[in-house]
């Protein structure tokens, strides 16, 4: 009994020490109350409010850093005009800083310009390639009251092509076709 014990606590040791040297190579800094307006050319192009940022870094594999917001996050994007054209919500999220992707997570509410809403539990933003895509089950509801729902999901990143896997959902027809 006594050198089961002793194998659990080496291994217990173990474990300690892979976590430690992980954690001596990496630092977080912490940011609360998070308003940034990020701007190109002098436009701003979207403003992000989050109560809690925390920045991971990893000087060995800088490309492993990245940042997480797990209190929540909002993103509104703008026109040229400054107008706004859409926004993110979620109750968090992570950005990876050198792939320019942003995974939104729990209740993700996005919504384009023409005022149309998609609710997921996930969506991710490539920002380099300029799409939001889901692998999970993603709800849209247009403005003009059609409800589509797909198992995934992909669209340009102002979310005005949404194209869903395994789609479905209820349209409304104005005019009936003749016979």
């Amino acid at each position: 009994m006594g050198m089961l014990l002793f194998g659990a606590c080496e291994n217990d040791l173990k474990k300690i020490k892979e976590i430690s040297a992980k954690q001596s190579t990496s630092e977080v800094d912490s940011t609360t109350d998070v308003d940034v307006i990020y701007s190109d050319s002098a436009k701003v192009k979207l403003h992000m409010i989050a109560p809690l940022l925390l920045e991971h870094k990893d000087d060995k594999h800088t490309e492993k850093a990245y940042e997480e917001m797990p209190r929540g996050v909002r993103i509104v994007f703008y026109d040229t005009t400054r107008k706004e054209s859409g926004n993110i919500v979620a109750d968090s999220a992570i950005r990876h800083t050198l792939a320019g992707i942003i995974e939104f997570h729990k209740n993700v509410v996005a919504t384009n310009a023409q005022g149309d809403t998609y609710r997921s539990e996930e969506l991710i933003w490539d920002t380099n390639k300029k799409i939001i895509y889901s692998n999970k089950p993603v709800q849209l509801n247009k403005v003009t009251g059609d409800v589509l729902n797909g198992v995934s999901f992909t669209s340009d990143d102002k979310l005005t092509q949404p194209q869903f896997g395994h789609g479905n959902g209820l349209i409304h027809v104005s005019d009936m076709p003749g016979n």
